[in-house]
């Protein structure tokens, strides 16, 4: 009987096992795919080698601006598939060996939740059945595929999602991307680069989701002067080769597609791994847990996008460390209001904490102060007549740091910063006697923090 059984080899369930298994538990991780799991394989990595191609095209295409001469540069689509290919089956490959290293025993099959046993639960894999004293469920999230007439029929061809954008082998003329959120607008952003003509479809009257909309709308100015065509309020009532249909202002329009993302939001994989053979509590398809990452039942924990609090990779890093230090006796607890989110567009957009919007709903009493990037001497070097944005909101009262949401290149390299501040509830007096290097575009929060009074 092992101590531990993880299933799903994604980020929540392979660090899982392994700070597991340093913490001297015999642990067993099952992934039925590809150590590595969505993020890895099909999202967050390899998305980014795209977009790292993107970026270089057009440093390459623009280099005039910087005093450089560069004859021709175009993306070839094919090489950059390739590459994405090669990034992922190097990292798949090191989580591998961190397994090993850490000794915890890995087998590729899929696994469902037997039942209980003597002194723990039983998992069954390929016909044959596995015991431990604890479960920690990391089973991830899956596309989510509305019933919009036609999308299912085309689906993996015509219309595709995270997984298939990823390997497209030609650009298309006309993209057609169903949901203005992160994964849609990282698309956007490279497709259009590439030389797609794009059009994002979103519900809502604003792109990118909860981000701060004074940010959210100067991403889409940015992208919108690139070409990218945005239909806000719309909603897609079907979809046919060729075309996508569209319901606006009590009207319908359509719009041209050789290709379709679907990328409206994902839903946890909870179907069919066993949890009701144990009596393990869902709520609309997630997993309930607390913030240990306890579940109803005893000895079971989940972590990671199955538990539907925040699906994002680093998130689950975290909510898998708790869960583990919670079982092995460590005192922790998951926090979530200091948890970063980034969108790698070009510009890219980085925020932590709350937005002016939260921040008003919750009656919370703030006071706000902005920057231009351009106050910035590091950022003026490298970003030739490109320009952004800092903002921070602190509590009026207390003074401590609420929110800092930030729109501009090198925003994700300084963005943890941030979250530190936040996390370790630093007011504006203690944030202006930190040291930052210089020149650094991260100096952009030290020059914000002192516009506010101690």
């Amino acid at each position: 009987m092992y101590d531990l059984i993880v299933l799903g080899g994604g980020p929540a369930g392979y660090l899982g096992a392994e700070r597991a298994a340093h913490a001297g538990l015999s642990t067993l991780l099952f992934e039925k795919k590809s150590l590595g799991g969505v993020c890895l394989n099909e999202g967050c990595i390899p998305s980014k080698a795209l977009l790292n191609s993107a970026k270089i095209y057009e440093h390459a295409r623009d280099a005039k601006k910087y005093g450089v001469v560069v004859p021709e540069a175009k993306i070839d689509q094919k090489a950059v598939v390739a590459r994405r290919g090669k990034v992922v089956k190097t990292l798949v490959s090191g989580v591998g060996s961190k397994m090993k290293a850490a000794g915890v025993t890995v087998v590729m099959e899929s696994a469902v939740i037997k039942g209980r046993c003597d002194g723990g639960f039983e998992v069954e894999a390929a016909g044959q059945v596995y015991q431990a004293k604890k479960l920690l469920v990391c089973v991830g999230s899956s596309a989510v595929v509305p019933p919009i007439p036609g999308v299912r029929e085309n689906l993996g061809e015509f219309v595709v999602t995270n997984r298939e954008v990823l390997e497209l082998p030609e650009i298309p003329e006309n993209f057609v991307i169903i949901g203005g959120g992160v994964i849609g607008l990282e698309m956007a952003a490279y497709y259009c680069t590439a030389g797609s003509h794009v059009t994002v479809v979103e519900m809502l009257d604003h792109i990118a989701g909860p981000t701060d909309r004074e940010i959210s709308t100067i991403l889409q100015k940015e992208y919108a002067k690139k070409g990218v065509d945005f239909q806000l309020g719309t909603k897609v009532v079907a979809v046919e080769p060729g075309k996508v249909v569209c319901e606006k202002d009590g009207k319908t329009i359509e719009f041209a597609a050789d290709k379709v993302l679907l990328s409206i939001g994902r839903r946890a994989n909870t179907q069919g791994v066993g949890l009701e053979n144990i009596g393990v509590e869902m709520n609309r398809g997630v997993i309930v847990t607390d913030n240990q990452g306890r579940t109803n039942v005893e000895g079971v924990y989940a972590a990671g996008d199955c538990i539907g609090k925040v699906m994002l990779a680093h998130t689950a890093y975290r909510e898998s460390e708790v869960a583990v230090n919670t079982m092995t006796g460590k005192r922790d607890t998951m926090r979530y209001n200091a948890n970063p989110s980034v969108i790698y567009t070009h510009p890219e957009v980085a925020s932590v904490g709350m937005t002016e919007e939260e921040a008003k709903a919750a009656g919370v009493e703030y006071e706000v102060k902005k920057l231009s990037m351009r106050y910035s001497g590091r950022f003026v070097a490298e970003n030739e007549g490109e320009d952004g944005l800092c903002k921070i909101l602190v509590n009026k009262a207390h003074r401590n740091i609420l929110g800092v949401h930030m729109i501009g290149n090198s925003s994700s390299e300084a963005i943890w910063g941030a979250a530190a501040m936040i996390e370790s509830g630093l007011r504006v007096a203690d944030a202006k006697e930190i040291i930052f290097p210089h020149p650094t575009v991260s100096e952009i929060i030290r020059e914000v923090i002192w516009e506010f009074k101690d």
